[in-house]
């Protein structure tokens, strides 16, 4: 009967495999092929290379501002999005405190939920229309106009959002930041709900503060929650390449003002669809492959625990 019950489970398992071998694995296997070569992305012919689009990327100076930006969101996105998110997660969880129904989030909390999270059912399209709208560089713009308003700004010399070097890359991480803290204040107010109350009614009764309650209890038990969070923005700040694209000014694929917002997959796109150095792209692709999977690797590995039993 126990060896059954194996051509059971190929049976099942055969089609999915083939299926992620020729869908993923094979395309990955082709792009690492490609990137020893000087293919064009059009033409049937071409000549292995070896190491040799390696060595320009290095040597290119947009790919290495790119890198830099990169590394720039890879820092700032995970940090500001989880804090927020496990802000708002507590608040609308156990924020409220104590009371005659125990411990409970702050009034209106379902509405709250409901609230945060309607940025995620907006595509990046919209995102993109939208936040083009309040970045706008005269005073019809959101920012711009709340600025004048408010006195902080002359309307005759509006800032230039997404125009100005020294803006531009924050005006998108401040997009991505608005559109994600939602989505992981629902999956940090999901893990919350399994957290037992008397925990939080104990150490109310013990006189605990909201920093404490929230440092002592809610983030170690949140912790592999977190740790995964980290990993999936990780993995987006690697990416950014929609909003990049169609907000940004530039003559393909944004990046602009000068290349100050350029990040490595506007830049790949560039090179193999616009300049047709398919090749050399596939290298990059390579190399921001290489560069996520470290990352991930690293950070479970940095912010391993030991489970905590509740």
């Amino acid at each position: 009967m126990r060896h059954r019950k194996y051509p059971f489970i190929v049976g099942f398992l055969i089609i999915p495999v083939v299926l992620y071998v020729v869908l993923v694995i094979w395309p990955y296997l082709q792009t690492f092929g490609y990137s020893l070569t000087d293919w064009s992305g059009v033409s049937q012919t071409m000549h292995f290379v070896g190491l040799q689009n390696y060595t320009k990327l290095f040597g290119d100076s947009v790919f290495l501002a790119a890198l830099e930006h990169n590394m720039l969101l890879l820092i700032v996105l995970p940090i500001a999005t989880i804090l927020l998110a496990l802000f708002f997660a507590f608040m609308l969880n156990v924020g409220g405190r104590g009371g005659t129904g125990g411990v409970q989030g702050v009034r209106g909390a379902a509405f709250y939920k409901v609230v945060f999270f309607f940025p995620q059912v907006l595509s990046v399209a919209i995102l993109s229309v939208l936040f083009q709208a309040v970045y706008r560089t005269d005073d019809g713009g959101l920012l711009n106009g709340v600025l004048v308003k408010l006195g902080l700004e002359d309307a005759n010399h509006p800032l230039q959002w997404l125009s100005d070097p020294n803006l531009t890359l924050w005006c998108i991480v401040g997009v991505l930041i608005w559109s994600g803290v939602g989505f992981y204040l629902v999956l940090f107010s999901a893990a919350m709900q399994n957290i037992p109350k008397d925990i939080y009614e104990a150490a109310l009764l013990d006189g605990a503060k909201r920093t404490q309650t929230f440092l002592k209890i809610t983030l170690p038990l949140l912790w592999e929650t977190v740790q995964t969070a980290w990993v999936y923005l990780a993995i987006a700040a690697m990416d950014a390449f929609a909003l990049v694209s169609t907000m940004t000014p530039g003559a393909y694929y944004g990046g602009g003002p000068n290349n100050h917002s350029e990040v490595m997959a506007t830049y790949l796109m560039r090179n193999f669809i616009t300049f047709g150095k398919a090749g050399y792209a596939c290298a990059m692709g390579v190399v921001i492959f290489f560069i996520t999977m470290i990352l991930s690797v690293v950070s479970l590995r940095l912010t391993r625990r030991e489970r905590i039993e509740f």
